[in-house]
């Protein structure tokens, strides 16, 4: 059923996206004036993309802490939203830490609140996103949000001029997707699209059996299922490229266990995602690739294709430029 579902969605990729992609005036950057990092990047971002002086919230966060008290991140929150009018449709993020609410990641936590209940029993199942697969913003959505990441200045500036780079024009790409020896991580093989070209888009699919791709030149996409994702320095990925990897710990961007989805954005893509605490491995709480590329071909923004592409979304940490949109009409 899952895969007749992911061929149903290949033959309809080439349709257009029903609603209007996000733009710079419906986007609001949140910085942390005690960072000084989160305080350029938001300067080198606002100018970049154009965004509203009315639309750039200053909060303080002192120490940056990795994980906020629930209670800490509710004052935080109402203070991002008092600032902001109705015209605002999403949140970014401008800093690496805090990249988590207790047991949800602080983009989950952000859009769809709370779950405490991902805390008691982390490998219990979601709570459905309204997100999920939507072909225009479901009626009771909140803001979507992502973290654009600051620890280094230089890295997140090449990070804002690969996504606006994205925009100019459709290139010949590919989207690579890897049933890798970690069984335990290829729950979403089964969901990725077959192999083929969609020649309207530029695109060639291509599935692999291989822990590892090596020396590709055209990344638009990677997705694969493995701890640590090796030859990454040997690389090479197209501005808007989306990548991300199946795994527990993926989004605690500074942990050591496992590898951060920041090597992600480090070795050239321009969004990923990454859960914060242990999700087991249900593909619900990881981008369902199929969807995933549907959307993004339609001409969304990276944002709403990865939040489209998520079904349970509280653990998962959407990070990168969310206005990158290489297939926007």
């Amino acid at each position: 059923m899952l895969l007749r579902a992911a061929l149903i969605l290949l033959c309809s990729l080439a349709v257009p996206a029903m609603a209007q992609p996000l733009g710079p005036r419906q986007l609001a950057i949140v910085i942390n004036d005690d960072d000084p990092n989160s305080v350029a990047a938001g300067a080198y971002y606002r100018e970049a993309r154009g965004i509203p002086e009315a639309n750039v919230v200053h909060v303080r966060i002192p120490g940056k802490p990795r994980r906020l008290a629930p209670s800490q991140f509710f004052a935080l929150k109402d203070q991002i939203d008092s600032a902001l009018g109705p015209e605002v449709k999403a949140v970014l993020m401008v800093w690496t830490a805090p990249y988590a609410v207790a047991c949800n990641s602080i983009t989950g936590a952000y859009t769809l609140g709370f779950d405490g209940e991902q805390c008691r029993r982390s490998c219990a199942e979601g709570k459905p996103s309204p997100w999920f697969n939507a072909p225009s913003p479901p009626a009771e959505a909140r803001r979507l949000s992502m973290l654009l990441p600051t620890e280094s200045v230089e890295q997140a500036r090449a990070l804002i001029d690969r996504g606006k780079a994205s925009g100019f024009r459709i290139v010949p790409s590919s989207a690579y997707y890897l049933v890798t020896s970690e069984t335990a991580r290829n729950t979403r093989a089964r969901l990725y699209p077959p192999q083929g070209r969609l020649a309207a888009r530029q695109l060639n699919i291509r599935v692999l059996r291989s822990d590892a791709l090596e020396d590709a030149d055209d990344i638009m996409v990677y997705q694969t299922g493995m701890a640590r994702v090796d030859k990454l320095a040997t690389l090479s990925f197209r501005p808007g490229a989306l990548a991300d990897h199946l795994t527990s710990l993926g989004g605690d961007l500074l942990g050591d266990s496992q590898m951060s989805s920041l090597r992600w954005l480090e070795a050239g893509a321009t969004a990923s995602y990454g859960t914060v605490s242990e999700p087991c491995n249900h593909w619900q709480k990881f981008p369902q690739p199929a969807v995933l590329l549907r959307h993004y071909l339609g001409g969304a923004t990276a944002i709403e294709a990865y939040w489209k592409s998520v079904a349970w979304p509280a653990q998962g940490l959407f990070i990168g430029e969310p206005l990158a949109a290489p297939y926007r009409r």
